[in-house]
């Protein structure tokens, strides 16, 4: 029998198994920065299933190592999860993870727990077929995510010296192999005016007025902004306008900006904020924030918002290698393609040039929204091709 035929055996074997990781996961709430619960529940899944070497780092990131490889293959999943929103809109409790109809249903089921309990199920088949291929398979848990994008991999790569060779996000990708994303950063721009009696406001200088003249031209900026014949265009949007006054009948005198920048290929930093402060003159601060919301732990790791664009060729060897693996599996030839939303990517190969590919269970349709599911096959599958891309390798 076939290696993949074999471990397409096994994890169909364990499919009901993966489906309860991810059940477990899901009654556990994980918010960015109070993964704890989650965390420790990862950990003593991967340690009934069998896997040996799992340890949770300094910042709260759960890590299962399987095989001893001189090369790393890292495989990721973010285990937080956003808050459910308007609960009316839910047709079902967002953290009963309950499964029915083939379906696990709940918060964080495809973005992106659902990802995280496929890889469990591959450590657990990689641990029982003594896997001692030439790469050493690290599956990554981490943590922060959606709050700031790749914090969890600036910490691993830069404090706790794990440098992946390649890596795998298992961000729901409906199954396709995914190589890229534009990238994004925030932007505050902070208008400072003078305040005078609204009877006389000749005498003030209206931040409102001075906000609403740069918002239209951020409007015009975005509809010449590059594009990229596979990432597609980028885009600058205006999201949020705070103003201070001293009263309701007082010229407000102080206010911020919230600006949400996509960067497709080619753009940086330095070229969107040449771009805005060009618009912008001398009378506006721009000013990018800085992530630095400890830890479940406690840990402060500080990072610019700042997320790199990235993407590899499609002929780019590990694209190559992942359609083989689909291919050997499934007997069809994969969909390749890319996010419209942001991952880890930004730092593994956005900001360090690590090659990723994307592949994960779930449709990012749901991803964020209430009634999010994802069905079991997609589980079963995603477990089956994280596995066998190890032997692939």
């Amino acid at each position: 029998m076939s290696q993949a035929n074999i471990i397409r055996q096994k994890a169909h074997l364990y499919r009901h198994d993966t489906a309860q990781y991810l059940s477990e996961m899901v009654k556990i709430p994980s918010v960015s920065c109070q993964e704890k619960g989650v965390v420790q529940k990862i950990k003593e899944l991967l340690e009934l299933a069998g896997v040996k070497d799992v340890w949770i780092d300094r910042l709260g990131n759960c890590i299962a190592r399987v095989g001893r490889g001189s090369k790393i293959l890292a495989i990721d999943a973010h285990i937080d999860t956003v808050d459910t929103g308007d609960l009316s809109a839910w047709d079902f409790p967002p953290f009963s993870g309950s499964i029915h109809s083939d379906v696990v249903h709940g918060r964080g089921t495809v973005d992106q727990e659902g990802g995280a309990a496929s890889m469990i199920t591959a450590a657990r088949i990689l641990t029982e077929l003594a896997y001692d291929g030439e790469y050493s398979v690290y599956f990554t848990f981490t943590v922060m995510e959606e709050d700031c994008d790749g914090l969890c991999w600036e910490y691993l790569i830069n404090k706790e010296k794990l440098v992946p060779d390649i890596a795998v996000i298992t961000e729901p990708t409906n199954l396709g192999i995914y190589r890229g994303h534009r990238g994004r950063m925030e932007m505050e721009l902070i208008f400072k005016g003078l305040s005078a009696h609204g009877s006389a406001p000749e005498r003030g200088k209206n931040v409102i007025y001075s906000a609403a003249r740069i918002a239209l031209e951020i409007e015009k900026l975005n509809d010449v902004l590059p594009s990229d014949s596979f990432l597609g265009k980028g885009t600058i949007a205006a999201t949020l306008l705070h103003t201070k006054a001293p009263s309701l009948c007082a010229i407000p005198d102080m206010a911020h900006m919230h600006i949400d920048r996509r960067l497709t290929w080619g753009e940086n930093k330095e070229s969107a904020l040449a771009e805005l402060q060009k618009i912008c003159k001398d009378d506006v601060k721009i000013d990018i924030p800085v992530y630095d919301n400890p830890s479940y732990k406690g840990t402060v790791y500080p990072l610019e918002k700042y997320f790199p664009t990235w993407k590899i060729p499609e002929d780019h060897p590990l694209v190559k290698v992942g359609e083989k693996t689909y291919e050997h599996l499934f007997q069809e030839k994969p969909r390749i393609d890319k996010w419209t939303f942001s991952t880890n990517g930004v730092s593994l190969c956005g900001r360090h040039g690590i090659p990723c590919i994307g592949f994960g269970p779930g449709n990012e349709i749901y991803a964020h929204a209430p009634n999010e599911k994802i069905p079991i096959e997609h589980l079963e599958k995603a477990a089956a091709f994280y596995t066998l891309l190890a032997y692939e390798l």
